[in-house]
């Protein structure tokens, strides 16, 4: 008896030893009408097995795929679909560019500092001035991630103003955020909260 580590290595062995033997055997197959027959009747078992997803679009095109992965190409058919190429089967993918540049204040991120320079391109408007404020509250309480006593509005502000360039200046007097306490036990993005900070965003304008 011999163990399945020590038998041919499987492409695909979810679908089982079995299924890959008769996969094998349909390649040996002479006659194309009976090795055509055999493979149809491979692709309605291998469907069989896994039910739940034929709803997957091109469920049918996929299992076609699997069956001459299987047989390693070799399988000599007219196949109902294009299948996929052997060639492009290992083939690596393209290699994802990495952005490499460092956000200045960690604990705000980079996308952040992406979402303020977005803001400073925007003309003046009640949009705008709601982004900021919204942008504002977002720092708050990212700050308030790492620094779980207390940060003042100044700090905030003074640091909005550094990752825009200077060209976003929100006077802390008149420029009010909400509580620390407020913004760690509430939803940002609750109803309630949005219509303060648009009433807020009014009255500081």
């Amino acid at each position: 008896m011999k163990y399945n580590t020590q038998l041919k290595r499987m492409p695909l062995p979810e679908y089982g030893r079995n299924i890959q033997n008769i996969v094998d055997y349909a390649v040996t197959i002479e006659d194309p009408e009976e090795r055509r027959r055999c493979a149809d009747s491979i692709i309605s078992i291998m469907g069989n097995l896994f039910p739940h997803l034929r709803d997957v679009n091109d469920f049918k095109h996929i299992l076609w795929d699997h069956l001459a992965i299987m047989s390693d190409f070799k399988l000599d058919i007219e196949y109902p679909y294009e299948i996929i190429k052997k060639e492009k089967l290992n083939r690596r993918p393209p290699v994802l560019p990495y952005s490499f540049e460092h956000p200045r204040y960690r604990h705000y991120g980079k996308r952040l500092e992406d979402l303020i320079h977005q803001a400073t391109l925007l003309e003046d408007s009640p949009k705008k001035e709601f982004l900021i404020w919204t942008i504002a509250i977002f720092m708050k309480k990212q700050y308030l991630t790492w620094n779980k006593d207390s940060v003042d509005d100044r700090k905030i502000l003074k640091d909005l103003s550094t990752l825009s360039k200077g060209l976003i200046e929100l006077n802390p007097e008149t420029y009010k955020l909400p509580d620390s306490r407020e913004l760690m036990t509430q939803p940002v993005n609750s109803n309630k909260n949005i219509r303060n900070r648009k009433n807020n965003v009014s009255k500081n304008r």
